[in-house]
């Protein structure tokens, strides 16, 4: 099997979206009671941060690629 990138964006959404469907499941089951308005800040949540997570790692994939090496922490500037 080949390998792939790690896109941690899709993880990200993929585990806020399962979240919603286990709350509506939970709601469908009698489990507990959850109002209609509660799973957009879920799916707006996730999605936000998401999408944050792709652009921090395609900034670093594009970086490492490019051969830029990061910048040294401990390194002052003089």
């Amino acid at each position: 099997m080949r390998r792939h990138e790690f896109k941690p964006g899709r993880l990200i959404a993929g585990l806020f979206l399962m979240l919603t469907g286990v709350v509506y499941a939970g709601d469908a089951g009698g489990l507990w009671e959850t109002p209609w308005f509660a799973v957009i800040p879920l799916v707006t949540g996730g999605l936000f941060l998401a999408a944050v997570t792709g652009s921090v790692a395609h900034g670093i994939r594009r970086r490492h690629r490019r051969g830029v090496p990061a910048p040294d922490p401990t390194h002052a500037p003089g």
